[in-house]
């Protein structure tokens, strides 16, 4: 009986597929067949992926679009203020106008954050108009309150006449009395200061008011004697304890300790002017200055990224507004409202972490008894007293000048990226007019 299964042979070629009547397999494309390439696939890719690279174009689109309209609105602003650096001065030894800059670390962090909010935010506008700045910065709370409030001591102290031998000249009086033995005609105009951020706002204004209200001359701290379980602990310390604090003594550069504060707000009222407080005090403005910490908002952060045109808009106006220099009188407070002074961006205070409004209470043996406290300026309210607030002057952009400023057209070129700058740097250099041929390849 023959056998029914056909018999297969190692040799034996496969059958070919059927296709279906009708059917005409794909032509490669030539052009992509010459390169090497294969044919490009005919259907989207799965969804999963098609949800990832939604995610990033957008995200990408986001960032690349915000970062181009931030450098568009500084620019803008710069533009407005740069007529400021062409006007000729009255004499070659003419000092310039100077701003005081006033920093200070942002709670539980840091100074680089509040540098950095300068030098992206408010350094290109100061370098268009031609202004001269110094700094003021603190690192930990009380040092802007300490350096506004001497400041203003040492004017009061040459103004009244005080002997030279009660203070230390610094760098900047040095210089000023170089400058006076020249013959320098110094800045008669407004100069102006810019406070960065709710937390150094507030030491400017308690500086302000210890300067003005507060004694030239600080007043006497009361020696505490330490207990006697401190003294007993600080006798049986070992002899490597203290070689050790000698050693990190010697290495690491003592700090100088910070004012005591000469007064305090419940001596406002009762404290006399002097007779030398001018009529107006130098023009200021308060910068808006974002700063949030903590996992838990991530998101808060995140909105903030992909929204720093506005705050650019906003930072660039308040510095143009200063640049410019047009002052008005703080707005004093009307019925149901509280003075512009107290309310100006109070709402950072809630991007503070809640550690700094927590007391912290000193541990056993650890705290020393024989120093005061120091003043707690960032979670107090802020005390005004009104002699000193209707002296007060905030820098104000006029109308005609935010209209001028909204109708500066930045130029595309200004504020492309380097992939962009490239593309186009080549197209240019292709297109471009073809350079002079020699004179000896003419053809005679």
């Amino acid at each position: 009986m023959a056998d029914s299964k056909p018999s297969t042979t190692p040799n034996a070629a496969p059958a070919a597929p059927t296709q279906a009547p009708g059917y005409k397999a794909a032509t490669p494309n030539p052009a992509l067949r010459m390169m090497g390439l294969p044919n490009l696939p005919k259907k989207l890719p799965s969804r999963n992926w098609m949800i990832f690279w939604t995610i990033t174009a957008s995200f990408s689109a986001a960032v690349i679009y915000d970062k181009r309209e931030k450098k568009r609105a500084t620019a803008r602003w710069s533009k407005a203020v740069a007529h400021l650096a062409k006007e000729p001065v009255t004499s070659a030894t003419q000092l310039p106008r100077k701003l005081t800059i006033i920093l200070e670390s942002p709670p539980t962090e840091g100074l680089r954050p509040a540098q950095d909010h300068f030098t992206e935010y408010m350094k290109p506008i100061l370098a268009a108009s031609g202004l001269d700045w110094e700094f003021v910065q603190g690192r930990k709370e009380g040092d802007v309150r300490a350096a506004v409030a001497e400041k203003i001591r040492r004017t009061r102290r040459l103004q009244e006449g005080a002997p030279v031998e009660e203070q230390e000249p610094t760098g900047e009086e040095i210089v000023r009395g170089m400058r006076q033995r020249n013959a320098t005609p110094e800045w008669t105009g407004i100069n102006g200061d810019i406070i960065v951020g709710r937390h150094t706002w507030k030491e400017y204004i308690r500086g302000l008011h210890e300067g003005w209200l507060g004694p030239l001359t600080a007043p006497p701290v009361p020696e505490i004697p330490k207990p006697e379980t401190l003294a007993e602990s600080a006798e049986g310390s070992t002899e490597e304890k203290k070689e050790e604090e000698k050693k990190e003594e010697e290495k690491k550069p003592e700090r100088p300790a910070q004012p005591v504060p000469h007064n305090t707000t419940n001596d406002y009222e009762t404290s006399p002017l002097p007779s030398q407080i001018p009529a107006e005090f130098s023009p200021s403005t308060p910068v808006h200055f974002p700063h949030i910490l903590g996992f838990s908002n991530t998101f808060i952060r995140l909105g903030r990224f992909l929204n720093r045109r506005s705050l650019a808009d906003e930072v660039g106006r308040e510095v143009a507004a200063v640049c410019l220099a047009h002052a008005r009188e703080y707005r004093q407070d009307a019925v149901g409202e509280e003075p512009e002074i107290q309310t100006v961006l109070e709402k950072e205070e809630g991007d503070w972490p809640k550690s700094v409004w927590k007391e912290e209470k000193p541990k056993e043996g650890e705290a020393d008894v024989t120093t005061p406290a120091p003043e707690k300026i960032w979670t107090s309210p802020i005390v005004l007293d009104s002699r000193i607030t209707q002296r007060m002057r905030r820098f104000e952009l006029l109308p005609e000048d935010e209209a001028r400023a909204r109708e500066i057209v930045v130029p595309e070129e200004e504020i492309e990226g380097w992939i962009k700058g490239s593309f186009r740097g080549l197209w240019r250099w292709a297109t471009g007019p073809s350079p002079p041929r020699p004179y000896w390849s003419d053809e005679e």
